[in-house]
C-alpha cells in the first residue's frame, strides 16, 4: 500500500528556454539538485533524449557524474537509459563506474523507447526495440560476468568488476514493461506525464508480479507526474502556457526552445489547437501549493505509488525552483 506521503523526487530534461544557452541550463541542473537535496527530494535523475533543441539532457551518465558530485546525499540516476541506443556494454561499463564512485547514491532507470525522432533515431543506429529483452540480458549477463563457456559474452569483463550495477527501474508509459520489472524484483516507473495511460494497472501488475531481489526486498514503484505550482492559480496558468504551446508544437512535429509564456500568451490558438493543449493539459497539475499536492497525492494513492517523481519544464529558472520549494513544502503540510 501507498504511504500517506509518498516520497517526492525530480526528473530533470535540462530544459532549454528560448533565450538560454544549453550549457547554461547544464549547469543548472547542479542548483536544481542542490536546491531538491535541501528540501527533501530522494533522488535526482535524468532523461535521454537526443536532437531536441527543448532538452539538453542527452547523455545521462555524464550530468549523473556531475551532479552526483556536486551533493551529498540525494540519490542520482537515469530517467532512463534508453536501451536500444546504447551497447550493452558500453551502459554495464558506465554504470559499475558510477556505482564504484558514488556508493548507495546512484539508480538505473532503463527504457525501451528512442527518445528521439525517427531521423535522429537513424543516426544513433538504434536496435529495434523489439530487442529490449535480449538486450537487457545481455547487459545483465556482462555486469555478472557469469556466461558460460562457449557462449559468445564468456570471459567479457566488465571494469571495474568489484561492484555490480546499481538498482536497476523499468521505466513504462503502457504497462507493457511492469510485470517484467516484478519478475526480476527491480524498481518500476511509470511515465503518467506524458502518457494518458492509466497507471494504477501497470503498477498493480508490478506488485502482482514481484518477486524480493537484494537491491528490492519490497516492491517500490514510482508515478511520474508534471506539475507547475505558484502562489495563486493564475500565474500557475500563466507559467504552464510555455507547456501548452510546447506541446502543440512538439505534435506538429516542430522542435524548437521552450516559449516563454509571455509567447504563448500572446499565440492565437485555433479552436482545434485550443483542444489539443487542453488534452495535453490533462497531464499536468496546475495550481496553488493546496491544489498541487492534494491531486498528486490523489493520484498517487489512487495508482498506490510509493513515489511522486515531478518534472517543472518552465521557461523561467528560478519559478521552477520555486515550483519544486512550494511542492515540497505544501506536501509536508498536507
Amino acid at each position: 500500500m501507498s504511504p500517506v506521503k509518498p516520497d517526492l523526487s525530480v526528473l530533470d530534461l535540462a530544459p532549454v528556454p528560448t533565450g538560454t544557452l544549453a550549457s547554461a541550463t547544464l549547469r543548472r541542473s547542479v542548483a536544481l539538485a542542490r536546491h531538491a537535496e535541501r528540501l527533501g527530494y530522494v533522488r535526482h535523475w535524468f532523461a535521454e533524449h537526443h536532437g531536441m533543441p527543448s532538452v539538453a539532457s542527452s547523455a545521462p551518465e555524464i550530468l549523473i557524474a556531475h551532479v552526483a558530485s556536486a551533493t551529498d546525499r540525494i540519490r542520482v540516476g537515469s530517467g532512463g537509459i534508453m536501451l536500444p541506443n546504447h551497447v550493452p556494454l558500453k551502459v554495464a561499463e558506465a554504470f559499475h563506474t558510477l556505482h564504484a564512485l558514488h556508493p548507495g547514491r546512484i539508480d538505473l532507470g532503463i527504457g525501451r523507447a528512442p527518445g528521439s525522432d525517427p531521423k535522429v533515431t537513424r543516426t544513433l543506429r538504434a536496435f529495434d526495440g523489439g530487442q529490449f529483452p535480449a538486450l537487457l540480458a545481455e547487459l545483465l549477463t556482462l555486469s555478472r560476468g557469469d556466461a558460460q563457456p562457449g557462449h559468445p559474452l564468456h570471459g567479457i569483463r566488465v571494469m571495474p568488476d568489484d561492484v555490480p550495477l546499481p538498482p536497476i527501474w523499468l521505466l513504462g508509459s503502457s504497462g507493457a514493461s511492469a510485470a517484467m520489472a516484478g519478475e526480476a524484483g527491480w524498481g518500476y516507473s511509470f511515465a503518467s506525464h506524458f502518457s494518458h495511460t492509466p497507471a494504477a494497472p501497470a503498477l498493480r501488475a508490478y506488485r502482482d508480479h514481484f518477486q524480493p531481489s537484494a537491491d528490492f526486498p519490497r516492491p517500490h514503484a514510482i508515478l511520474c507526474v508534471a506539475a507547475v505550482c505558484a502562489e495563486t492559480s493564475e500565474r500557475a496558468d500563466f507559467l504552464a502556457g510555455t507547456l501548452d504551446l510546447m506541446w502543440l508544437r512538439l505534435h506538429r512535429g516542430e522542435f524548437r526552445p521552450l516559449p516563454s509564456p509571455e509567447e504563448a500568451q500572446a499565440y492565437a490558438y485555433t479552436e482545434a489547437e485550443r483542444s489539443q493543449v487542453a488534452h495535453y493539459r490533462e497531464l499536468t497539475v496546475v495550481g496553488t501549493p493546496e491544489t498541487v499536492c492534494r491531486e498528486i497525492l490523489r493520484r498517487a494513492e489512487d495508482a498506490q505509488a510509493d513515489e511522486i517523481m515531478l518534472t517543472c519544464n518552465l521557461h523561467d529558472h528560478d519559478a521552477r525552483l520555486h515550483s519544486y520549494t512550494l511542492i515540497a513544502e505544501g506536501c509536508a503540510c498536507a
